[in-house]
């Protein structure tokens, strides 16, 4: 095996493991598609979550790290 494939090796290893981490993840992952990033498709500055009418605003990076608290 390379140096490179070793380095690689390594990296993928050191992930978590831990479910309830993935799901967190996948959490933050979903808020920031659905309430932070807004769609072209669904008109200008416009997110999934304000189209559904659940948000009246496109949410900052820091209002959803709030939710962390």
């Amino acid at each position: 095996m390379g140096r490179s494939a070793q380095r690689y090796t390594r990296l993928t290893n050191a992930f978590s493991k831990k479910v309830e981490n993935l799901s967190h993840a996948v959490t933050l992952q979903f808020m920031y598609y659905n309430f932070a990033r807004p769609h072209s498709s669904l008109g200008k500055n416009t997110t999934p979550a304000m189209a559904a009418g659940i948000s009246d605003h496109v949410w900052t990076l820091q209002e959803i790290a709030a939710l962390l608290d």
